[in-house]
């Protein structure tokens, strides 16, 4: 009977936790840029004597949908989206120690000292962090390099390259932020065969209709598992009722 119980239990918590999955996956379906994280489940057994037969299930949220989003004109020269496979890479810090994250989203700022952000990250480039001068033009080419027009100089030079990734996504995870990571903390190396467009942004790869039917699908898996826990308690209720007569 108990064994029963289990089954109920376990299911109706992975319902609960992949409900809130696909719930952030929803709440970020405009977010530019964003991975939607997918549902991995398994199953392992208990452990202790006596439970030999008895199977929990583990949820594992951290895998990453490769599927590119949507993308969108936008004109703006600093806005960069990724044709077909490939992230950009941006330095991050945690505990004074500097280190590489990784996203499709490509809209991309300056600051005041001519660094290449992407929020408060700098984009990393073949040398480290990306700066450019004072331009009046700016171009970025197919293959990631970045040129640009100085007061100086009448034709286009190049500046920089955007250090480009194209790993097997199984190889990555989401960090607090949001960010991508390689599993293993090392530094991705770059790729030269991933293609960017500028004037362009890539939207989330989140589809809304997808997200709502398995949520959907996901409430009525709950309200079997609570069925099956309810009848678990009724027939050991049933059993201890005869031990007693």
């Amino acid at each position: 009977m108990d064994a029963l119980i289990y089954t109920a239990m376990s299911g109706a918590e992975r319902v609960l936790r992949a409900q809130q999955v696909h719930a952030n996956n929803l709440a970020n379906a405009d977010t530019t840029g964003f991975r939607a994280n997918l549902e991995l489940s398994s199953a392992h057994q208990v452990e202790g004597a006596g439970y030999a037969a008895r199977h929990l299930n583990e949820l594992a949220s951290d895998a990453v949908s490769a599927r590119e989003g949507g993308q969108r004109e936008t004109g703006r020269e600093l806005d960069i989206a990724i044709q077909g496979p490939g992230l950009f890479a941006v330095q991050t810090e945690q505990g004074g120690a500097t280190g590489e994250a990784y996203t499709r989203a490509g809209g991309f700022t300056l600051d005041a000292d001519g660094r290449l952000l992407l929020g408060r990250r700098p984009v990393l480039g073949e040398g480290g962090p990306i700066t450019l001068p004072q331009y009046s033009k700016l171009e970025v080419s197919a293959d990631g390099v970045i040129s640009v027009r100085t007061a100086d100089s009448a034709e286009l030079q190049a500046v920089d390259r955007l250090k480009l990734v194209s790993p097997e996504f199984s190889r990555l995870r989401k960090d607090e932020q949001g960010l991508l990571v390689a599993r293993d903390g090392a530094p991705l190396d770059a790729d030269e065969g991933v293609r960017v467009a500028n004037g362009r942004l890539e939207g989330s790869n989140v589809s809304a209709v997808e997200e709502m039917v398995t949520t959907m699908s996901l409430s009525r898996d709950f309200e079997i598992q609570m069925r099956l826990f309810k009848s678990a308690d009724g027939m050991a209720e049933a059993g201890n009722r005869l031990i007693r007569e």
